[in-house]
C-alpha cells in the first residue's frame, strides 16, 4: 500500500502581497536560507506546535507538563501553555542545523553553514547530516562536530609582502616582454 505523503507546509493566501513578501525575505537574509519556502515550512511546523497546545489547554497537568517538557528538549525557550502559544517562526529557525553551526562557530556565515552541512563536514552523534533544516534538540547540540577547521586569517609579516611584490613585479615585466 503506498504511503500518503503529508503536506509540510502552507503558502499564504496572499502570495504577493508586498508586506508578506518583504518579511519573508528578510527572514530568508537573516537566516541564509534557500527560499521563502523554508519560511513557510517553519511557520507551518510552529502552527502545528501551537494547534497542540490549544488542545492541552483544558487538558490534565500532566499532559500539559508531559508536552512543555517535550518542547523544552526540542530547544526552545518555555516554561508553560503561554510560553507554546508565544512561539513563532523566527524560534523555530534559530534551531536549524544551520544556525546551530554558525552558533557553535564552524562557519562565520549562515551561507557557509548551509554550504559545509549540504557537503556533508557535518555530524550530530558521529553520524553525518546533509539537511541544514534539521530541527537540532538540545542533546544533539553538545554533540555537532565539524570535519573542517576554519584557519583564522592571519597578518602577513613583512617578508611575506615583500615576497608578494617580487613576483607581482615580475610577472608584470614578463608580460611586457
Amino acid at each position: 500500500m503506498p504511503v500518503r505523503k503529508h503536506k509540510r507546509y502552507s503558502r499564504p493566501r496572499k502570495l504577493y502581497d508586498i508586506s508578506t513578501m518583504k518579511e519573508e525575505q528578510g527572514l530568508v537574509s537573516k537566516y541564509g536560507l534557500k527560499n521563502r519556502r523554508e519560511v513557510w515550512k517553519a511557520d507551518f511546523q510552529i502552527a502545528r506546535i501551537r494547534n497542540i497546545a490549544k488542545g492541552l489547554i483544558t487538558a490534565e497537568e500532566a499532559k500539559k507538563e508531559e508536552f512543555v517538557t517535550k518542547q523544552k528538549a526540542k530547544g526552545f525557550n518555555v516554561e508553560s501553555i503561554a510560553d507554546v502559544l508565544g512561539l513563532n517562526k523566527e524560534d523555530w529557525l534559530k534551531r536549524r542545523l544551520q544556525s546551530i553551526v554558525v552558533k557553535k562557530g564552524f562557519a562565520k556565515t549562515l551561507k557557509a553553514a548551509r554550504q559545509l552541512i549540504n557537503h556533508k563536514h557535518v555530524k550530530i552523534d558521529g553520524k553525518i547530516i546533509d539537511s541544514p533544516s534539521h530541527l537540532t534538540t538540545l542533546e544533539e547540540e553538545k554533540t555537532v562536530s565539524s570535519d573542517l577547521v576554519l584557519i583564522a586569517k592571519k597578518e602577513m609579516s613583512n617578508e611575506e609582502k615583500a615576497f608578494l611584490k617580487q613576483i607581482k613585479s615580475k610577472e608584470s615585466e614578463e608580460e611586457k616582454a
